[in-house]
């Protein structure tokens, strides 16, 4: 008869922390995005022999787009949580419409101008979130009738004609960029470029990878498992070149857009909410399992409610951003806005179904779909039937592609 092994009252020991196991971490579903991107870039920017990746051409992408990504992120976060919002391109008119007023005809002054404005998407979205969170019309249906409703705003702000021109200050937010805060500094055959604006890009360089640095270290510690060493630092030096590249070829034609940095400034803080915050956190519950998330207590009308009126502010702010790069307020300023935002969130990996998505993929998603628009255009292709049909084909694979992988992924459970 064998012994009975002696209990010593502690559990198995757990393997040293600079033990943790090491395993390859990639989801496809979150990478393809932006594998997908970098072949959008290589495809176009041989068919235009390098002029895709100018800096002038750079440039440009980022402005002309910029008000689209807005909207990306405001409506992302709506997606996430299960609805859907078809309004914002009649906002984002009825927005520059209200602003162009106060500060050309009104003369108000235009921080003051832009304020009321922001206050007036705010209320906007605060109406639509009303009537879908605690009223519980579909957003489909609400923000469809916005869509109509704040189309006919615009006409009645301004007819059948446009307002301009905007202050200088406005129309600098979408056209303008940095000073030369530094003067240039010379970079051999490429010419000069802004010293300032290259710093700051080894700054955002530096904070992201001791940001990795630290997710990896934390779970390391707790003894989860991470990618192996080649596969992270690859993960550090791709962004990082990229983000170099990029500002060097901004601060080698005019510096840094305004807009940029504005953008900039909202993917960071978005991403913190909905990855640190409660708020983020509760999003993708709703979104995930309505039920589940109100049986753990989410007040589910009020994330809703406050996710609209994020919407509606962002859609006055993307108003403001587009009347002031064309320095004229029009009333069919908008047409289409909200399905290119909508596209660009599905592109960007955000879930039919709701409870999937993040603010990073859903401005990659609209700046595969301004790469498209702009190589296209440096390939001759005027026609707009030719970009539609390409843009319309690449969402539809990226909803077939979400649609599969939940298939496939149900399937091995």
């Amino acid at each position: 008869m064998t012994a009975a092994p002696v209990q010593t009252g502690k559990g198995p020991a757990a393997p040293p922390a600079d033990k943790a196991p090491r395993k390859v971490n990639f989801d496809l579903k979150e990478s393809g995005i932006f594998i997908a991107f970098a072949i959008t870039i290589v495809v176009f920017t041989i068919l235009t022999e390098g002029v895709l990746l100018s800096p002038q051409n750079l440039s440009n992408i980022i402005v002309q787009q910029s008000y689209i990504l807005v909207l990306a992120i405001g409506m992302v976060l709506i997606i996430i949580a299960g609805h859907i919002d078809l309004s914002v391109g009649s906002v984002v008119a009825a927005a520059g419409a209200l602003a162009a007023v106060m500060m050309v005809d009104m003369n108000i002054p235009w921080p003051l101008a832009v304020l009321i404005t922001l206050v007036f998407g705010a209320v906007v979205g605060a109406w639509q979130g009303y009537w879908v969170a605690y009223f519980g019309i579909p957003a489909f249906i609400v923000t469809l009738a916005g869509m109509l409703l704040f189309r006919a705003v615009t006409y009645a702000i301004l007819g059948n004609q446009g307002i301009g021109p905007f202050p200088e200050a406005v129309r600098s937010l979408a056209n303008g960029f940095l000073p030369g805060f530094l003067g240039n500094v010379g970079l051999g055959t490429l010419g000069g470029a802004d010293l300032f604006s290259i710093i700051a890009g080894v700054v955002v360089v530096v904070a992201m990878a001791f940001v990795q640095y630290r997710t990896r270290a934390g779970r390391i510690r707790y003894n989860q498992a991470v990618d192996p060493a080649w596969l992270f630092l690859l993960k550090v030096i791709l962004p990082a070149v990229i983000v170099i590249f990029l500002v060097v070829q901004l601060a080698r034609f005019r510096n840094l857009p305004w807009v940029l940095v504005l953008l900039a400034v909202l993917v960071v803080g978005y991403t913190l909410v909905t990855n640190r915050a409660v708020f983020g956190r509760q999003i993708y519950a709703v979104g995930g399992n309505l039920q589940a998330a109100t049986l753990s207590g989410v007040k589910v009308k009020s994330v809703v409610f406050w996710l609209f009126v994020n919407m509606g502010v962002l859609s006055a702010l993307a108003g403001i951003i587009f009347a002031g790069r064309l320095n004229l307020a029009g009333p069919t300023a908008g047409n289409s806005f909200e399905l290119d935002a909508i596209a660009a969130a599905f592109i960007g990996g955000a879930a039919v179904q709701g409870g999937v998505g993040r603010v990073v993929g859903a401005i990659t998603g609209g700046l595969i779909m301004a790469v498209i628009n702009n190589g296209m255009g440096l390939m001759g292709a005027t026609k707009p039937q030719q970009v539609m049909l390409v843009k319309g084909l690449v969402l539809l694979a990226a909803v077939a592609f979400d649609v599969y992988s939940k298939r496939r992924a149900a399937g091995a459970k």
